[in-house]
């Protein structure tokens, strides 16, 4: 089925969507399962109501700041909202993935939680590498929001660390652009050669 992809990988505010777009450039196809996720969440706002209630669907489109601040403080919310969701993500991921299979050429599957559910059977992937310092520095800057808060987020995922060893290839994003696109070009023809 994912004969030809690889997974985009990392933690929240390691520069994914900045890695994804630079391969783009390059050419290659990009499947983005936040994106999926964020329309399948509107599409299915009357089950999010009923799974967690009116206050987090507002006309047909789900809250998804203030139910992120629910499932990120209560696993148990956690483990139900992914029940629900992660089975209709993949079924649309692989739906697309049979689309792009058919012209033989690697792709990316941007799937940020990959390492932590293993619901894919997919042997190549890529992590996006950030150390936790600069990981929490970008995310209190991007959401302009305070270290604890920041922590908690970054600390709800598998540690960058880990996904790092796990990975089949490591793009380090600790720098600036022009270094990181040097990255993603080093990466890129690694994943052609093969």
């Amino acid at each position: 089925m994912f004969k030809n992809a690889v997974v985009l990988t990392g933690g929240i505010a390691t520069g994914k969507s900045t890695v994804a777009n630079l391969f783009m450039l390059h050419g290659f196809l990009t499947i983005d399962a936040d994106k999926i996720a964020h329309k399948l969440l509107d599409i299915h706002s009357d089950t999010i109501a009923s799974l967690f209630g009116d206050e987090y669907v507002e006309n047909g489109k789900v809250l998804r700041k203030e139910l992120g601040n629910l499932i990120f403080n209560n696993s148990d919310e956690k483990k139900k909202l992914e029940n629900f969701i992660h089975p209709l993500i993949k079924e649309e991921i692989q739906k697309e993935a049979s689309l792009f299979e058919s012209k033989n050429k690697p792709y990316l599957i941007d799937i940020p939680l990959f390492f932590e559910n293993k619901n894919y059977d997919i042997g190549k992937s890529i992590a996006v590498y950030t150390p936790k310092e600069i990981q929490v520095e970008r995310l209190r800057k991007r959401d302009k929001c305070d270290e604890v808060t920041a922590l908690a987020r970054i600390n709800n995922q598998m540690d960058i660390e880990e996904k790092k060893r796990l990975a089949m290839y490591v793009i380090d994003n600790s720098k600036d652009l022009k270094y990181l696109t040097s990255e993603v070009e080093r990466i890129k023809n690694e994943i052609l050669k093969i």
